[in-house]
């Protein structure tokens, strides 16, 4: 076992540093069907080496051999690596989450329910045949000129950050697509809020069949509006020569404030089976509402949301806006992920080693979130306060015990914004329009 791991396993909590001991370590390889030989980089040792490399950055394979004195190579971890099945990450993977789903279930509710936030995002990857033919890259880059990039969907708590379910898609293909498996753990009563790429009407009906709620920010397209009375139009669901809403009026609860009912469009998402698609119901009863946003910076005045949550009595106004105002914490996770623990570019060239390296970022984030989480209750602050950076540095260090109290805790900044601008400038270099290979050709002779 390397030594730095040690302190790691005894600074998490009980329930997540459980299942990363090395008897369920084996025990998930043996649940999959996987036999190893005993040598030194078994599955336990391989595990917790990746482990060690994600937490410190992802850092480079020659540098998880100075992590002990052992004496294997760079080139027998990535073996040792490849060996492993995909699905014993995936099986450790899955039971941190469900770790991580009681945790939340301790965690405060809104009027009694858990929220989680749906979105996506994308990262980068080696430009290798395998991925480029799997993930596909960006249409504005030339062959060879540009990198493998693929989407990447995930569900988070609003409360404590942690990742529940991600999953991962080429780079031309809807989000949607993976949005009904993504949410098959949560419970009846949960709310999921997304932005306005993932409000539609198959959505929303999916989440309502579950017994789920929704809060999405209404798509561009959808035409609201909150006269009472008003006709509606029967054409195409996005006909905007009309100016009319295709939702049928139903009741008025403020001056921004309706419940409308919702037509079953036609013609079915490309993402959904014509089967999946008939089971749908013909209709759906929604509420409709309209804030404005008041804090500086923003793109847009006023902001139109949709939700199930239909009881104005029970759910203010007020209170459902602050609460959709607190999905923009997925992109400070995101952030966290990929910029902090520098996810942005994973390093493996196959399909499948792409695959291990995101089953471990969310494995080692949710272990991070839980020390965080830990850390604001017993110093009294939001999980969100908690310094994510600090936390990985205190997981890694050698020195110090497991008193989560010295966690630095980030000031409290309401309504600051800075512009989106980058300060420091970039080398001037070209961009790459040829490959690699004709670029060099094109260099000039030595001595000429």
């Amino acid at each position: 076992m390397p030594p730095r791991i040690l302190p790691i396993l005894q600074r998490l909590r009980q329930d997540h540093s459980a299942h990363l001991a090395p008897e369920a370590i084996e025990d998930a390889c043996r649940q999959e069907g996987y036999t190893w030989r005993k040598r030194l980089l078994d599955p336990v040792m391989t595990i917790y080496l990746f482990l060690l490399q994600i937490l410190h950055g992802n850092t480079a394979c020659t540098h998880v051999v100075q992590f002990g004195r052992w004496t294997f190579t760079d080139s027998a971890y990535c073996q040792a690596r490849k060996r492993l099945p995909l699905r014993v990450f995936h099986r450790l993977l899955e039971w941190i989450a469900a770790a991580a789903r009681r945790a939340t279930a301790a965690a405060p509710r809104w009027f009694g329910h858990r929220v989680w936030v749906l979105d996506g995002s994308s990262f980068s990857m080696p430009d290798t045949p395998e991925l480029q033919a799997a993930f596909g890259q960006p249409g504005n880059q030339r062959p060879g000129c540009g990198f493998p990039v693929a989407k990447w969907l995930a569900l988070c708590d609003v409360g404590t950050g942690m990742l529940l379910r991600s999953a991962t898609a080429p780079l031309r293909s809807h989000e949607m697509a993976r949005c009904g498996a993504i949410s098959d753990d949560l419970e009846q009563g949960d709310i999921v809020m997304g932005d306005r790429g993932l409000c539609s009407y198959a959505h929303l009906a999916l989440l309502v069949l579950r017994g789920l709620h929704g809060l999405f920010r209404v798509h561009q397209k959808q035409i609201v509006d909150f006269t009472p009375g008003r006709p509606r139009a029967t054409g195409h669901e996005f006909d905007s020569a009309a100016g009319l809403p295709h939702s049928r009026w139903v009741l008025a609860q403020g001056a921004a404030d309706q419940i409308v009912v919702w037509y079953k469009p036609k013609s079915k998402p490309t993402w959904m089976s014509a089967e999946e698609y008939a089971a749908l119901p013909a209709e759906l009863l929604v509420r409709e509402l309209r804030y404005r946003v008041e804090a500086p910076g923003f793109r847009v005045g006023s902001v139109t949301v949709v939700t199930t949550l239909l009881e104005a009595a029970i759910y203010p106004a007020e209170e459902v806006a602050s609460l959709y105002f607190r999905r923009w914490l997925v992109e400070v996770n995101f952030k966290h992920i990929k910029i902090t623990m520098k996810m942005d570019v994973l390093h493996c060239e196959t399909v499948e080693g792409v695959l291990k390296e995101l089953a471990m970022f969310a494995l080692v984030y949710n272990l991070v979130r839980s020390v965080t989480t830990e850390s604001a209750r017993a110093q009294g602050v939001a999980p969100e306060r908690i310094s994510v950076i600090d936390t990985i540095r205190w997981l890694i260090g050698i020195e110090g015990d497991g008193d989560v109290t010295v966690l630095v805790i980030n000031p409290v900044r309401p309504g600051r914004v800075e512009p989106r601008v980058v300060k420091r400038r970039p080398k001037q270099y070209y961009r790459m329009t040829e490959p690699r290979a004709v670029l060099r050709k094109k260099l000039p002779i030595k001595g000429m």
